[in-house]
């Protein structure tokens, strides 16, 4: 690496002194300055650096996700990064602790100021929800209008073109997709597991219906749970009136995906286990940000209306349970069984599953 012709000065490098003027309440220029208002821009100015930071992360494991044929080297990139951006969520969570050592009447000094700007107006959130996966269809509706209509437009247009790029969602399902560890020299994965899950429910229902110590209204109620989860289990399979409808995830990527969670253990899945679980992490911590938002928004405003004319902490509550993208890997608990009945893989499947060193393998 090339060092650089000239010595760096450290607030040079970081250009301190642009950063440090960006800081401009509006409350001091038609009267008495607001002194929390100084804490309300440095924190969202350090939300929106953090955003930036999160799109930088995503946007490196979208790109490598686009390759057909992903490099098992790049996979300790993409979990590293993902593992990034699940600490920087932490660290977003926790930024609102210092937001709330401001109070509602502390707010009140300068929050009308503020009309008609609001948070929902930052363009780079609405791309890191892009990226994640996040449509258009399944936003939580802000007002009658579309949601980029409170933008301007060159940001409209940002947003217009990011709904029609692959998210990473996309690209995850795509890879899944791919997994060859589901059909492998005759062996079927699907009708182990389908055989598997068969002998499960029939031996709790013989451990229900045989019970000595269970009633018949609680053997009744017990069975009328196992139904549901046979029901359950039939909508996995395809056997049930349907099955599969509004599903996002198609059923070859679901299957890949629980095999992954269900043979973790084996080497070759571990890192693959890890990639799901940081995204089932992402999806989590957002929705706890979101949720943390709102209960502040109600703490701080009560039910008035946001400044950007939303229902202020109800739609806020309402978009932290909508708003999740990786929701469908969260259900594939749903379908795990215990390692003791899970199906043993042929040697042939079981080696490609280990590291292996020896040239004969």
């Amino acid at each position: 690496m090339a060092r650089p012709k000239q010595p760096l000065y450290y607030a040079d490098y970081l250009r301190i002194e642009q950063l440090l003027d960006c800081q401009h309440p509006r409350s001091g220029e038609d009267g008495p300055p607001a002194h929390d208002e100084m804490l309300f821009i440095v924190i969202h100015q350090a939300y929106e650096l953090w955003f930036k930071l999160i799109l930088h992360e995503l946007g490196s494991v979208a790109t490598l996700f686009r390759d057909q044929r992903i490099d098992d080297y790049n996979m300790g990139f993409v979990v590293s990064r993902l593992e990034r951006v699940n600490a920087i969520q932490h660290v977003l969570i926790n930024q609102l602790n210092v937001l709330e050592t401001m109070t509602p009447l502390d707010f009140l000094d300068f929050r009308d100021y503020l009309v008609p700007a609001s948070g929902f107006q930052s363009v780079q959130f609405r791309r890191i929800e892009q990226t994640l996966g996040l449509r258009h269809d399944d936003r939580t509706a802000f007002s009658q209008d579309a949601y980029r209509t409170r933008l301007r437009p060159e940001h409209q247009q940002q947003l217009e073109t990011g709904e029609h790029s692959e998210s990473l969602f996309d690209l995850v399902q795509a890879w899944l997709a791919r997994t060859p560890f589901l059909d492998l020299e005759g062996y079927s994965f699907w009708d182990e597991y389908r055989a598997a899950v068969k002998n499960m429910l029939a031996y709790e229902r013989a451990i229900i219906s045989g019970h000595p110590t269970l009633s018949d209204d609680a053997k009744a109620d017990q069975l009328e749970q196992l139904a549901s989860t046979e029901k359950s289990f039939a909508g996995l399979f395809g056997d049930s009136e349907g099955a599969g409808k509004g599903r996002r995830l198609s059923i070859r990527a679901t299957r890949a995906a629980l095999f992954i969670m269900l043979y973790r253990d084996y080497p070759a899945l571990q890192l693959l286990h890890k990639l799901l679980v940081r995204l089932q992490d992402t999806d989590e911590l957002f929705t706890t940000w979101r949720q943390r938002h709102a209960i502040m928004a109600h703490r701080m405003i009560g039910r008035k209306v946001g400044t950007g004319g939303s229902s202020g902490h109800r739609y806020l509550r309402a978009a932290a349970e909508k708003h999740r993208v990786f929701s469908e890997l969260f259900d594939l608990s749903s379908y795990l069984i215990p390692r003791s009945a899970l199906p043993k893989l042929p040697e042939q499947v079981e080696r490609r599953m280990r590291f292996a060193y020896e040239e004969s393998l």
